[in-house]
């Protein structure tokens, strides 16, 4: 759990620095005390150091949730099988969490079997393929030239992800596949947590690896790896982590849910709302107490300034998003349906799922809508959208079967 003295003190900086505007605050917030009251006051939120995590840390060090009757308590967590564990057994009450995990949980499949909710999508972007140094200096920079490699000095090729049925699993193997690469029979595929990512590529313990930031450019900091390739060159405003929490808590919780998701969308429209914002934020969770390194590791991406470690630099329109005008946070059946089809091609789910129904279940359009309301957030028309991903597949949710079935490289 953060440290509450510290917390105020980041508070008191930022709040003087005239960072935020809290309106409805000294008025005793939105809440009537009434049948909105949240039945939970004390929201215990696990998160992973990640930079995406920083919704969740700036909801509560700013006070946010206040605004909305409930105080959040973010809770620093060692990986991601942890958060797993504490979400199922009720440890926590939800968390910053993978998408992929929440649907893996929900199916049985990475872990016990629970019924799950996806309560908001609390980013887009933002996460990257890295290449160790000694796999570049052979000439594995990206896609085609990894896989010339690998065909040209054959070894055990190991790569790493955090999750089995995660988001940056999911990721990896997509980007693999497409060029020509199959992550269960052409190579080694290794579970660790993200904050370990560095130190364990600086031992040799692998080839390439997929994480959220600030530890793809901290690999580049502490010159032991390349970035290879984003996850927005996959999958231009891809889903990435969650607010996720189990069923039985959304049932039992209904209006501490609902306040939950709007503060969390107030701290997302608040570091979405300048430059100046997103460097406080950076500044804020950098800290000891969240992502512990050093505030340069965390402040260019999310600015958009990107280098690959190799002398080529970059600004990339489509970095890390939090809000982007509400298009950010709807949680989209057919993104839920979407890790479905990958844990399908993958072989991790064996028999065929209901793809919309399972995820009409999971993902929590009705409550979200109802927190976007109170957060004066606009929502999407249709709970499902459209991508064409990096090897020129479309994905549109319309027929999913087909789809899973129509890769040529699967497990």
């Amino acid at each position: 759990m953060t440290n509450n003295t510290n917390t105020s003190r980041i508070r008191r900086t930022i709040l003087k620095a005239g960072g935020a505007t809290l309106t409805g605050l000294a008025s005793g917030g939105v809440w009537a005390a009434g049948s909105d009251k949240p039945e939970k006051e004390e929201v215990k939120i696990g998160f992973i150091p990640l930079t995406d995590c920083a919704s969740v840390v700036m909801a509560s060090v700013l006070g946010f949730d206040k605004k909305y009757g409930i105080r959040i308590v973010p809770s620093k967590e060692s990986s991601w099988a942890s958060v797993r564990d504490k979400l199922v057994n009720g440890e926590l009450d939800a968390a910053h969490v993978l998408y992929g995990l929440v649907y893996g949980v929900q199916m049985g499949i990475g872990g016990p079997k629970k019924d799950m909710a996806v309560l908001m999508n609390l980013n887009q972007n933002g996460q990257a393929i890295t290449l160790a140094k000694k796999v570049a200096d052979k000439g594995g920079v990206d896609g085609p030239s990894l896989a010339r490699l690998m065909q040209a000095d054959k070894r055990e090729y190991s790569f790493a992800q955090t999750f089995p049925t995660g988001t940056h699993a999911m990721w990896l193997y997509y980007w693999l596949a497409t060029y020509g690469i199959n992550p269960m029979k052409d190579a080694k595929v290794i579970t660790v947590p993200p904050p370990q990512m560095v130190a364990n590529m600086r031992v040799g313990n692998m080839d390439g690896f997929c994480v959220g930031e600030p530890w793809n450019h901290r690999a580049i900091v502490d010159s032991v790896g390349v970035t290879a390739a984003t996850t927005q060159d996959i999958w231009r405003d891809h889903p990435e982590k969650t607010l996720g929490t189990t069923a039985d808590w959304v049932k039992a919780h209904p209006n501490t849910a609902r306040a939950l998701v709007a503060a969390i969308l107030d701290a997302s429209k608040w570091i979405d709302a300048s430059l100046s914002n997103k460097t406080k934020m950076a500044e804020t969770i950098a800290d000891k107490s969240y992502v512990n390194t050093s505030v340069d590791v965390i402040n260019q991406r999310i600015l958009g300034r990107y280098q690959n470690g190799m002398g080529k630099t970059w600004d990339d329109p489509n970095h890390m998003k939090f809000y982007n005008d509400g298009a950010v946070n709807f949680p989209y059946l057919s993104d839920g349906m979407w890790f479905m089809t990958q844990h399908k091609r993958w072989g991790l789910l064996k028999g065929e799922p209901d793809y919309l129904a399972t995820a009409t279940a999971v993902n929590q359009v009705a409550l979200y809508k109802e927190a976007a309301a109170l957060a004066k957030v606009s929502v999407p028309k249709s709970p499902m959208r459209s991508a064409k991903l990096i090897d020129g597949l479309v994905w549109d949710g319309k027929n999913p079967k087909a789809y899973a079935d129509s890769f040529k490289i699967k497990a």
